[in-house]
């Protein structure tokens, strides 16, 4: 989709219609041609800021993606997508909910992908004798990292955190956090 956007020209034009704008759910911004606000969540995630934001996240979701397929199976990794796409979205807006500025790219929804991959690739360490604290304090200590991790990129830009989606990639990590134990025993409930 970016490459065909991009050869037309239309990058700009596409990030207005088809990005995720915070201001546009409280009736607040109107956009003619725009798609409908309830599913920008989903069509930002098919725009781009250029090759390398688009090189990027196809780069985590092939070598995250794989690894949670392999464990939640098809239907878990796409659910994952399609709920962190929502989740981040979700975020970005409780930041912002007069924002203006579209919000465009997977990285939400791959950061719910890259949540999910990290509980259950991690190794949580033995803090207390029981098992399911030590999985809660593991998926705790990793949501902190990602929160910093995310911070720390907003100030390496600048400040301009928000730019960069920050609330939406915490948001769509939590929802990894969340949603991977439910979708791992929905996938193996027979067993």
């Amino acid at each position: 989709m970016w490459l065909l956007v991009t050869a037309a020209g239309l990058d700009q034009v596409a990030a207005g219609i088809m990005g995720f704008i915070p201001a546009r759910l409280l009736g607040a911004v109107q956009i003619p041609g725009a798609v409908p606000a309830f599913l920008t969540p989903l069509t930002a995630t098919l725009v781009h800021g250029g090759i390398f934001h688009l090189a990027f996240n196809l780069l985590m979701l092939l070598w995250c993606g794989t690894a949670v397929e392999r464990v939640l199976g098809k239907g878990g990794l796409i659910t994952l997508y399609l709920v962190g796409a929502f989740i981040s979205a979700g975020a970005q807006f409780l930041a912002d909910p007069g924002g203006v500025v579209p919000m465009i790219g997977a990285s939400g929804a791959i950061s719910a992908v890259i949540g999910a991959f990290s509980l259950s690739f991690g190794r949580p360490k033995q803090i207390t004798k029981s098992v399911r604290l030590n999985m809660w304090l593991n998926a705790l200590w990793l949501l902190a990292a990602w929160v910093l991790l995310q911070l720390a990129m907003g100030v390496i830009a600048g400040g301009q955190g928000y730019m960069l989606a920050t609330p939406a990639h915490i948001g769509g990590f939590l929802a990894g956090l969340l949603l991977q134990r439910p979708l791992l025993l929905w996938r193996y409930r027979k067993a």
